[in-house]
């Protein structure tokens, strides 16, 4: 991983624990020194995270981190629904045997259990799993956007944190073991009930919003 690697996925981690509020603003120099890395990778990190809304950058004003709303969290589910199905059904097809192991070494770990930067984690480690067996590099420009800014609001609003991570991994180990299967129809299936838990999980922070 080379250094603008390594701020990319640090400042994005960043933005997705909260550690750079939603709706707050942040000036480069302050970004450069809280990791540390030099000027020019915080640069080129910035115009990659710009163009899947992590971050907006104002020429006057400095970079914001956009705020957290239910109703863009559902626009984005719409979104990730089929094109995720898309991405279960080409693995299936397409995973190969290193591909598998990983995936079969990842689906045992699966089986334990996490604090919640241990599940984070895993949940990278599934989905770029899941990309690089879809075999198809265009999907990534749809599928890392909509998973990264779905993981922000997810851990932004996580309340029972445990079963909260029970239950998604528990989705996420099902997707993985019907793709080591080949089942495309039960990964489409498994990729759809994930899906569904994120929308009721959406649902249930705007009827929590409206009983304060």
């Amino acid at each position: 991983m080379n250094k603008t690697e390594q701020a990319v996925a640090t400042l994005e981690a960043m933005i997705e624990n909260g550690e750079l509020a939603p709706g707050s603003m942040v000036s480069e120099r302050t970004i450069v020194e809280t990791l540390g890395l030099g000027r020019t990778p915080i640069r080129e990190a910035i115009q990659r995270l710009a163009p899947r809304y992590m971050i907006r950058v104002h020429a006057s004003r400095g970079i914001e981190i956009p705020a957290i709303t239910v109703e863009d969290q559902l626009s984005r589910l719409e979104v990730r629904r089929p094109v995720e199905v898309l991405a279960v059904e080409l693995a299936c097809k397409r995973a190969s045997e290193a591909q598998k192991a990983a995936m079969r070494d990842l689906a045992s770990r699966l089986e334990g259990r996490f604090t919640l930067q241990e599940y984070i984690h895993t949940l990278r480690q599934t989905h770029s799993l899941i990309l690089d067996a879809a075999g198809n590099r265009y999907l990534g420009s749809m599928m890392l956007p909509l998973q990264g800014l779905s993981r922000r609001f997810w851990i932004v609003h996580a309340r029972e944190e445990k079963g909260d991570i029970d239950c998604g991994r528990d989705l996420h180990r099902a997707i993985l073991m019907a793709i080591l299967g080949g089942n495309a129809e039960a990964a489409a299936e498994a990729s759809r009930a994930l899906n569904n838990y994120l929308v009721e999980f959406a649902l249930t922070v705007v009827a929590r919003q409206a009983a304060r």
